[in-house]
């Protein structure tokens, strides 16, 4: 039950960090971090495939919902849940157990950063090709999520290391 709650504190805690602040950040004109992609990034690493689906789906649906993008972040973050597993896999070792939970401590440093850089990759490829819906721009296209990318990368390992510093 607790951890059902603290769940549901970060859900609604990273919704509206992220529709509320983080949706009107633009550095350099591009670059938007997309940190509610944290809570589905350390979720414990054997939950349920439909569970981590379903949640990324309404995360994501509920940033769609106020950010009046009628299904985008919905896709991004479903994609993103789908290709969760056999990329945290590349990054675990061999002796973990099932209680395992992606984090710089339980990782370290280097196969965290490998993690999140890959997730946040195929979150920011579907989302901008899906906002894009054209291939003309393709440097403008790369431009903006390399710059989305490491934002939200150095985001998530910033909000990683003060929420577990002990």
């Amino acid at each position: 039950m607790v951890l059902f709650l603290q769940r549901l504190v970060w859900f609604v805690f990273l919704v509206l960090l992220q529709v509320l602040v983080l949706n009107h950040v633009h550095i350099l004109g591009y670059a938007t971090p997309m940190l509610y992609i944290y809570y589905i990034l350390v979720l414990n690493a054997e939950i349920p495939r439909k569970s981590l689906l379903l949640q990324a789906f309404f995360l994501g649906l509920c940033i769609d919902i106020f950010s009046n993008t009628p299904g985008m972040n919905a896709a991004a973050a479903t994609m993103m849940a789908f290709a969760r597993r056999p990329l945290l896999r590349m990054q675990m070792l061999r002796d973990v157990t099932d209680d395992y939970v992606p984090g710089i401590r339980s990782m370290g440093f280097y196969p965290f950063f490998r993690y999140i850089l890959s997730s946040t990759v195929v979150f920011m490829v579907t989302l901008q090709i899906i906002d894009a819906f054209t291939f003309f721009r393709m440097s403008e296209l790369m431009w903006k999520i390399v710059t989305d990318t490491l934002i939200t990368v150095v985001g998530i390992i910033c909000i990683d290391t003060i929420r577990r510093k002990k």
